[in-house]
């Protein structure tokens, strides 16, 4: 099946298998690894995208679902000139490890301070628990992501 959506920005129009979940499909056909594939049951968090703005479990939706659709992947919220606010936050709270669940962790907290850029320690805590860590303990996630804020506030992404 034909479908067109945009992905980072730029339309793409794929030939995908009617079942192809959205999570292959970005790192089999667009070679977009930085969503990555961990329980593909949508529990870890791990391939989270954002599809029209939302924060998406992309191993559970379908790419033909996503027709017509916006999607932003972990690559698509990168600056050409350096790191983001929150990329530069997880880097001075040492809120990444191993990296595994990293996109998907920037992906979610991206999602809630583009709408909720005060958001508090319990709504942060409360919007990260779909997305497991083995690594952290989540503590420096949460600092990072609290950090972060400021930027968000400010207008800046």
């Amino acid at each position: 099946m034909a479908v067109t959506l945009q992905v980072n920005g730029a339309t793409r129009t794929l030939d995908v298998p009617p079942r192809m979940t959205l999570a292959d499909a970005l790192r089999t056909q667009l070679s977009l690894t930085g969503t990555h594939l961990g329980c593909e049951h949508g529990v870890c968090g791990a391939c989270t995208v954002l599809v029209d703005g939302a924060a998406v479990r992309s191993c559970l939706m379908l790419t033909v679902q996503a027709e017509g659709s916006s999607v932003t992947t972990v690559e698509g919220l990168s600056l050409p000139e350096g790191l983001t606010p929150l990329q530069q936050s997880f880097k001075k709270h040492h809120a990444l490890q191993c990296g595994f669940c990293t996109p998907g962790m920037i992906t979610t907290a991206h999602a809630l301070l583009t709408h909720e850029a005060n958001a508090d320690e319990a709504r942060v805590r409360e919007v990260i628990s779909g997305n497991l860590c083995r690594c952290t303990g989540y503590v420096p996630i949460i600092e990072a992501i609290l950090d972060a804020r400021a930027a968000y506030g400010a207008g800046e992404t």
